[in-house]
């Protein structure tokens, strides 16, 4: 098969995987194996973004992944991936995610922003995304991978849109002034048992490094951020297998709270 036929053939395999709820083998070996260049991988995410937009589903922003040095090391790569945020993704603070919705999802805790004004340049600086903010607001990613068992390299996650799924954002919007988004202390609670804990330089050193690389990485790949997108800044600590039935707040110093919760089965 041709590139352009093996990109169509994948990304129709991670669309089926997705609406059957039904997880598939790795996709690395046909997009070139452990070898193949992440630009055929976001070609795979561009063909169902194309496809979702086409249904109709409204792009609403990104999510930033692999902003972790440790999981990057596990990963083999050196920079963060990103993945397309739908309006149809998003759920409520404390909103019951249905069950069934997913395959084998997991939480993170995030900072997301939200931009008032395009972010069009070549290459942007801290000072470009702090005047673009709007606000933020602390965030629970909602990931799921189309690949069985979370057996995925970058390749693999790439294409199934960095394995992304759902979002839920906290309702306070928080100005980037009264934040330290460096220090800020992130705990994440299941009922009574605190099961993720971290701090806001766990992403990147600081959530604007992973800001200005998307940025700069949307622009490069022709989709740039435009006013009114939330921007997931990437996970401040370790991501937690979620279960039917299973409620997780968030608290982030200084965002104040967010919670997510699984309907039951």
């Amino acid at each position: 098969m041709s590139n352009s036929a093996v990109v169509e053939s994948v990304a129709q395999a991670l669309r089926t995987a997705e609406l059957s709820k039904t997880a598939i083998a790795p996709i690395r070996p046909e997009l070139g194996g452990e070898s193949a260049d992440v630009d055929i991988a976001y070609a795979v995410q561009e063909v169902n973004t194309e496809r979702a937009l086409s249904e109709g589903r409204r792009l609403v922003g990104r999510k930033i992944g692999l902003t972790s040095k440790v999981v990057q090391a596990q990963l083999g790569v050196d920079q963060p991936d990103f993945g397309m945020l739908f309006a149809d993704m998003a759920y409520g603070d404390g909103e019951a995610i249905p069950a069934g919705l997913l395959i084998q999802p997991k939480v993170e805790a995030e900072i997301a922003l939200v931009i008032k004004e395009g972010l069009t340049k070549a290459k942007h600086t801290y000072a470009d995304i702090i005047s673009a903010t709007d606000y933020a607001l602390p965030a629970v990613e909602v990931v799921d991978s189309r690949i069985e068992n979370w057996k995925i390299s970058l390749i693999d996650t790439v294409a199934d849109n960095a394995s992304s799924a759902a979002f839920v954002l906290g309702s306070k919007p928080v100005k980037l002034e009264n934040l330290d988004l460096v220090n800020c202390k992130m705990v994440m609670t299941r009922g009574h048992e605190v099961v993720s804990q971290g701090v806001g330089k766990a992403c990147l050193a600081n959530p604007l490094n992973a800001a200005v690389w998307l940025a700069d990485e949307m622009v490069r790949r022709g989709r740039p951020l435009l006013k009114g997108d939330i921007i997931l800044t990437g996970a401040l600590g370790p991501m937690v297998v979620a279960q039917p039935g299973d409620e997780f707040k968030v608290e982030i110093e200084g965002f104040g709270s967010v919670t997510a919760a699984f309907a039951a089965e």
